[in-house]
């Protein structure tokens, strides 16, 4: 289909005037189509909206991704539309535990995609860095408080991290080569949440 014939079908599917020159520049990334034109794009591609987004990062992605609509969410998680509405724009989650709950419920996240969209990534980070240099005892109750998975799952990932961080960094300093500890633990430091989702799941 030419990018004539894509604006056409976003006219016919819903009375939507879209240049085709803009759908060049949605094609090439230069532009982001709003939720109208995203819904009336995938109906003249014969597609799903969640097809067209590839991987979502924001709130307003993972909502297209599941094509509801922007008063649907906030009324799902008890938010006032225009609340949840300034979130979205800002990409910023303040809602409480409950809210976030119901979040995740609605928009259909795993845990980890809870953390990422809510902005919690760094503190985890922060927190799972100590736990896995330091003890990790503390920082259970902190990381429960980020994390919406049972405790005894976090107690075994963060169990698990330190014997990990520690058994590399007893190998690193037995070994005569040049690395120093901070060469062999500062990688495994930055995939920490990567390796935390992976024990935790």
């Amino acid at each position: 289909m030419s990018h004539a014939h894509v604006s056409h079908g976003m006219w016919a599917s819903y009375g939507l005037r879209v240049l085709p020159e803009t759908v060049l520049a949605w094609e090439r990334g230069q532009a982001v189509p709003s939720e109208q034109e995203l819904a009336a794009l995938a109906a003249a591609l014969w597609c799903a909206p969640a097809d067209l987004l590839g991987a979502p990062t924001t709130l307003r992605e993972y909502r297209w991704a599941r094509e509801l609509a922007l008063e649907d969410v906030a009324f799902a998680v008890g938010l006032r539309a225009a609340r949840y509405a300034r979130m979205e724009d800002e990409d910023h989650w303040t809602g409480d535990a409950r809210q976030t709950a119901a979040l995740a419920e609605v928009l259909g996240l795993t845990p980890a995609q809870v953390v990422a969209v809510t902005g919690r990534e760094q503190k985890l980070a922060e927190y799972l860095r100590s736990a896995a240099s330091v003890r990790w005892q503390p920082y259970v109750r902190p990381v429960s408080g980020i994390v919406a998975l049972p405790r005894e799952r976090i107690e075994r990932a963060l169990g698990q991290l330190h014997e990990e961080y520690h058994s590399l960094m007893t190998s690193t300093l037995s070994w005569s080569g040049t690395a120093s500890p901070e060469d062999k633990g500062g990688p495994f430091l930055a995939r920490i949440l990567d390796r935390f989702w992976e024990l935790a799941q």
